[in-house]
Order: C-alpha cells, then structure tokens, then sequence
C-alpha cells in the first residue's frame, strides 16, 4: 500500500491522535521498506522480523516526537537501525562474556531438568499470567493465545481471523503492550 504525501501527513496526524487504523495504514505502508532493510543488515528472517515489529512499536510509541522535516520511512529506518545495533552489540557482549572464563574454571554441563521447587514457580507463573491474560479484551486474548499457546505463525493466525496479516501484527503488538500494563501496574508482593 502506497501513500501519497498528503495520505501519509493524514495518517500520522490521526495516528498521533491515537487512531489505531492510522497506525494500521502506516504499519502497511512502510513494513516491507523497514523489514527489507533488516532482513539485509541481519541476514536472518526470524531476527529481521522481531526487529521490525519493535521497530514500529518504538515508533508508534514515540510518534509525538516524529519531526515532520524528516521523511518518515528514514526515521522508521533509522529506528530500526539503532535497534540492530544495540542487539548486535547485546549479542556480542553476550558472547564475550561466555568466552572470558580463567584458567581455574572448570565448565560444567549442568542438569537442565527443573527441580520440583523450579516446577512449582513456573505453575504459578503460569496462573498468574493466564490470570492477567484474562484481563484483556477477547480480541487480545485470542490472539495471544494463539500466538504464544498455539504457537502459530503469524500467517496462521491471519487464516485463523480471517484479517491481513500487517493487522495481525499491530493487534498482537498492541496486546502485548497492554498486558505489559496490566502486569507492571501489579502492586509486587
């Protein structure tokens, strides 16, 4: 889906004003532009997706602060860069933090099995979290379980609901951003 100049001030403008099809419009409009250039830098689809998907969420997060003097696919392409570069270098750090063990280290192959402590809090992790889930809109609900539950692919779940897939994208990003909400807003105990 194309925009033209006058759409795309349109679309940002009710998007700024909280619009959720405006964001859907612009989602549209710009994600092949965005993935391709990740799927490039990254070189893997998986990665190339994540990091689109949290480029637009950062983007529609921070659309208030978007400078109109800037073409908005170079600032969806910037944001996505940056994101590339902080999991590169998460990645290497990572990486060199497994490779700087001393002389003295002895690496062990550790048991993986959980232990029965460990299996009781990931059961009440669980619960909690079906519990927040439960709070969501059945909309939200849907698509989380079917996402993360099912496990289905994002193309599944666009055959499942009958909708576009860029739709499917911004509805599961939007449900997970108000479960984040929903279990942040949780006093601790």
């Amino acid at each position: 889906m194309k925009l033209s100049e006058e759409e795309l001030n349109a679309n940002l403008t009710k998007a700024k004003a909280g619009n959720q099809i405006a964001f859907s419009n612009l989602l549209d409009a710009f994600w092949n532009d965005v993935y391709g250039f990740l799927l490039v830098r990254t070189e893997n689809e998986n990665d190339a997706e994540d990091l689109t998907i949290q480029t637009f969420s950062k983007a529609f997060d921070k659309i208030n602060t978007y400078d109109g003097n800037y073409k908005f696919k170079t600032w969806l392409i910037t944001i996505g860069k940056n994101l590339h570069v902080d999991l590169f270098r998460k990645r290497k750090r990572s990486v060199l933090e497994n490779m700087n063990y001393g002389n003295d280290d002895v690496i062990k192959v550790l048991d993986d099995a959980p232990t029965i402590e460990d299996q009781l809090i990931i059961e009440q992790n669980l619960a909690n979290l079906l519990q927040d889930i439960k709070k969501l809109k059945p909309a939200y609900q849907r698509i989380i379980n079917l996402r993360y539950f099912n496990e289905l692919s994002y193309a599944d779940i666009a055959t499942e609901l009958n909708e576009p897939i860029n739709s499917v994208k911004v509805k599961l990003l939007r449900a997970k951003k108000l479960l984040a909400q929903i279990i942040t807003a949780k006093p601790k105990s």
